[in-house]
């Protein structure tokens, strides 16, 4: 609600103390108050195998090739690249000897390779954030030629870069939590406004004031306004405009009571 009130232009405005910068803390690269911001994703795993042609070392196993890939699955099942990750690296079976750790960096990371033994691997995959890299673990196997597993990774203080590829596959928890919390705490601020005093009487009995009282009215806000204080003191038009709402309580209710006592409301 503004208000807006014009002086003579014989009356000079009440001279503005000089405000102190405020200073903000940035939370663009995640929360710095103490909380943490942790998001989840789940990552599907694709193996395929199949026999091949090639002798076995062990008679009764014949020789594989298998495959597996990394996918980011949403929350409606659809399968996406896991652009997430920069590299993913397999640490197969010690039997594999120099190829034991395979690095890959392009989607969906696919690891091939050829083999007779089925064996746990662990995987690691590694984002740009310092310490982002989150290790799972694979039961490579030769029941079915094709099968899935989906597994939960979380990403821990993502950047906003991580956040904005993070979005395609869900919601950030901590932006819808933060969302909530801002518009409940403003409808409660404003709750606690309008108990402190009637802003529609408020405007009405500061038209009514004398030019005394209404220079008296301006100092108090000159004097106790915060900077989400709106006003505009426009000395060549001898208009000064205030937005009530905007008001700290203390300062609302501080004129509200002036108003009673000089019986202007």
């Amino acid at each position: 609600m503004l208000f807006t009130e014009y002086l003579h232009p014989y009356e000079q405005p009440v001279k503005k103390k000089q405000q102190k910068k405020r200073t903000h803390s940035s939370h663009k690269k995640g929360f710095k108050d103490g909380r943490k911001m942790h998001v989840e994703r789940s990552v599907k795993l694709v193996t395929e195998q199949h026999n091949i042609p090639k002798p076995s070392p062990m008679a009764d196993f014949p020789m594989k090739e298998w495959s597996v890939k990394i996918y980011l699955v949403d929350q409606q099942g659809n399968d996406h690249p896991a652009n997430c990750f920069t590299k993913v690296t397999y640490n197969l079976h010690p039997s594999f000897e120099d190829k034991t750790h395979q690095t890959f960096t392009e989607p969906p990371f696919t690891c091939t390779n050829e083999g007779w033994g089925e064996f746990e691997m662990s995987i690691d995959m590694f984002t740009t954030e310092k310490g982002g890299k989150s290790t799972i673990y694979h039961d490579l196997n030769f029941q079915s030629p094709r099968y899935e597993n989906i597994q939960t990774v979380t990403f821990k203080n993502p950047s906003q870069a991580l956040l904005a590829i993070l979005r395609e596959t869900g919601p950030i928890p901590n932006e819808d939590d933060s969302k909530a919390t801002a518009k409940a705490r403003k409808a409660n601020d404003l709750k606690k406004k309008k108990a402190v005093c009637d802003f529609e009487k408020m405007a009405d009995g500061l038209t009514k004031l004398t030019e005394d009282d209404l220079l008296h009215v301006i100092q108090m806000i000159h004097e106790h306004k915060t900077d989400e204080t709106y006003y505009k003191n426009d000395i060549d038009a001898g208009e000064f405009t205030v937005d009530l709402f905007t008001l700290p309580d203390s300062l609302a209710k501080m004129i509200w009571d002036f108003l009673l006592d000089i019986k202007a409301v």
